[in-house]
C-alpha cells in the first residue's frame, strides 16, 4: 500500500517506514503530523476521487530538521570589478511515515 500526499507544495510518493525531507514544518521531535493524500494505492484497488479520500488518513513523525546542498551564486558584471558571492541552504524537516489509515465509510 502507497500513497501520493501533498507535502509542501510537492507531491511525494510514500508507504509506511519511508523518511523524506518535506519543507520546513511547525511542530518539535516526536510529533505527529497528518498529511493530506492525494492517491492512494491499495494492491490492485486504486482511490482517487475527493470524497473517498476524505476518509483517508496519512501520518507521520517529525525527526527532526536537516539543511540541503549549499547552492552557491556569484554575481558579476563585465569591466567595472563588481563581484558578489552568496550562498544557500534551504531547510528541510525530516519525516518518517508511521501510517497509511482508511477510516469508516
Amino acid at each position: 500500500m502507497y500513497a501520493i500526499v501533498r507535502a509542501g507544495g510537492r507531491q511525494e510518493k510514500v508507504a509506511v517506514d519511508d523518511v523524506l525531507a518535506v519543507d520546513k514544518l511547525a511542530g518539535d521531535v516526536g510529533s505527529t503530523i497528518t498529511l493530506q493524500p492525494l492517491l492512494v494505492v491499495d494492491g490492485d484497488d486504486v482511490v482517487s476521487r475527493t470524497a473517498d479520500l476524505a476518509r483517508y488518513e496519512v501520518t507521520a513523525e517529525i525527526l527532526g530538521a536537516v539543511k540541503g546542498p549549499k547552492i552557491n551564486i556569484m554575481h558579476y558584471r563585465n569591466k567595472t570589478g563588481y563581484k558578489r558571492r552568496m550562498g544557500h541552504r534551504q531547510p528541510y524537516t525530516e519525516v518518517k511515515i508511521t501510517g497509511i489509515k482508511a477510516g469508516k465509510k
